[in-house]
C-alpha cells in the first residue's frame, strides 16, 4: 500500500485539493473576513439594511460552526493520516466535502425555503466529517484520537442542536452556542496543549538552553477539569458550580502553559503565537468563570469574545500558518506578512474583549475597530497565504 506521502507524491490533480488543509484554510480565512463585516452592518444600521441574513444568530453560529467546523476539518484531514498511517482524502471526495461545506453558508446566509432547508443543508457538512474522522481513527486503530473523534462528534450535535432550538422556539440557542464554543475551546486545550510544547521543544533543542517540561499529572488533571467545568456550562449555563469549575480550569491551564517556555520563544514568532493562542483560551475560560460569579464586574460577553475571537481567532490563525508553511514546503519563520496577522487579530481580539467594559459610544467604536481588525487579519491570510495553497508544495532542494 502507497504510504501518505507517497499518495500526495502521485496526486495529478488541481493542487488546491492535494490536501484537506489547502481549501478548508483559504475558504474558512475568507469566510471569516466577510461574515463578521456583515454581521457589524447589521448590528449597527438594524436587521433590514443586508438583503440577507446578517443576524446575530448567524453571527454566533458562523464562528462557531461555520468557520470553526472549516478549521477543524483543515487541520484534522492533514493530521489525521500522520497519525493513522491512512491515506489522506484528496482529489474528488476532498471536493465533494468542500462544496457541501460551501452549501452550508449558502444556505446560512440566504436562507432558502422553510427553516429546515438550510438547517439540514448545514447540517450535513459536520455530520459526513464526523463519519469520516470516526472511519479512519478507528480503521488506523488509532486510540489515542478517539477523544478527538468524539470532540467532533460533539460539535457535530451541537450544530444540529443550534437549528433543532431555533426551528422549535425562534430564539437564539444559548444551549447549543455554549456546547459548540466549549467544544472548540476543548479541541484547543486538547490538541493546542499537544503542538505548543511539541514545536517549542523542537524549536529550542536547536537554540539550545532548557526545554518545555514533560507532560505529567498536571496536564491530565488540567484537561480532565476543563473537559467537566466546559460540559457543566454547556448544560446549566453560568450559574455557581460551572462558574467556579470554569475559574479553576482556567488557572490550571494558565499553570499548564507556564511550563512550556513560551518567553524564550519570541524570537520566533511562529512559535509564540501558539502560547498566546492558548493563553487567549486559559483567559475566556477565567473570563466566563468570573462572569457568572460576578457579573456586575466580568460582563458576560467579555468572556464569549475572549473565546471566539482571542482563543479560536488566534490558535487557528497560529495553526494555519504553521500548517500551510510546513505542507507547502516553506521555511518554518514567520515573514512580515505573518507578523501583520499575527498583529492584527491579537489587537482585534483585545478591542472586542474591552467593548463591554466600555460606556457608548466608546463600546460601538471598539467593535467597529475589532471587526476591522479582524477581517484585516484573515484577509492578509488570504492574501499571503492564498497563493502557496493553489500552487503545488515546493520540492526539495537537491
Amino acid at each position: 500500500m502507497a504510504t501518505t506521502s507517497q499518495q500526495v507524491r502521485d496526486y495529478r490533480g488541481p493542487a488546491l485539493f492535494s490536501f484537506g488543509f489547502r481549501p478548508f484554510f483559504l475558504l474558512g480565512a475568507l469566510w471569516a473576513a466577510v461574515s463578521v463585516p456583515l454581521w457589524i452592518v447589521t448590528y449597527a444600521a438594524g436587521p433590514d439594511a443586508l438583503p440577507v441574513n446578517a443576524g446575530l444568530a448567524f453571527h454566533v453560529h458562523e464562528l462557531v460552526f461555520g468557520y470553526g467546523s472549516a478549521i477543524v476539518a483543515g487541520f484534522l484531514l492533514t493530521a489525521v493520516p500522520n497519525w493513522t498511517g491512512r491515506l489522506p482524502v484528496c482529489g474528488l471526495p476532498l471536493m465533494v466535502l468542500v462544496n457541501v461545506w460551501v452549501a452550508g453558508r449558502a444556505a446560512m446566509l440566504f436562507q432558502p425555503g422553510p427553516g429546515w432547508v438550510p438547517a439540514m443543508v448545514d447540517s450535513a457538512f459536520m455530520v459526513l466529517f464526523a463519519g469520516i474522522i470516526w472511519r479512519e481513527v478507528i480503521a488506523g486503530q488509532n486510540t489515542r484520537n478517539l477523544k478527538v473523534a468524539a470532540a467532533v462528534s460533539l460539535l457535530a450535535l451541537a450544530n444540529i442542536a443550534f437549528h433543532w432550538i431555533s426551528l422549535d422556539d425562534g430564539g437564539l440557542p444559548q444551549a447549543a452556542i455554549r456546547a459548540g464554543l466549549g467544544t472548540l475551546l476543548f479541541l484547543i486545550l486538547l490538541i493546542g496543549g499537544r503542538i505548543t510544547p511539541s514545536f517549542t521543544r523542537n524549536w529550542l533543542a536547536r537554540q539550545g538552553g532548557p526545554l518545555p517540561e514533560a507532560a505529567g499529572r498536571i496536564d491530565a488533571v488540567a484537561l480532565a477539569v476543563s473537559f467537566a467545568a466546559l460540559a457543566v456550562w454547556a448544560v446549566f449555563g453560568a450559574t455557581l458550580v460551572p462558574s467556579i469549575l470554569l475559574l479553576v480550569a482556567g488557572l490550571l491551564n494558565g499553570l499548564r502553559l507556564s511550563r512550556w517556555g513560551g518567553e524564550r520563544t519570541l524570537a520566533e514568532p511562529l512559535v509564540t503565537v501558539l502560547h498566546v493562542g492558548y493563553a487567549w483560551a486559559a483567559l475566556a475560560i477565567v473570563l466566563i468563570g468570573l462572569s457568572g460569579l460576578w457579573p456586575e464586574h466580568v460582563p458576560r460577553i467579555a468572556g464569549l469574545h475572549a473565546a471566539g475571537a482571542g482563543a479560536v481567532g488566534v490558535m487557528t490563525l497560529a495553526v494555519m500558518t504553521r500548517s500551510s508553511l510546513g505542507h507547502t514546503g516553506r521555511a518554518l519563520t514567520a515573514g512580515a506578512g505573518t507578523l501583520v496577522i499575527y498583529g492584527l487579530v491579537n489587537v482585534a481580539a483585545l478591542a472586542r474583549v474591552a467593548a463591554p467594559f466600555l460606556d457608548q459610544p466608546y463600546q460601538m467604536h471598539a467593535n467597529f475597530l475589532a471587526s476591522a481588525l479582524w477581517s484585516g487579519a484573515f484577509l492578509g491570510f488570504v492574501f499571503v497565504y492564498g497563493p502557496r495553497l493553489v500552487s503545488p508544495r515546493l520540492a526539495k532542494a537537491a
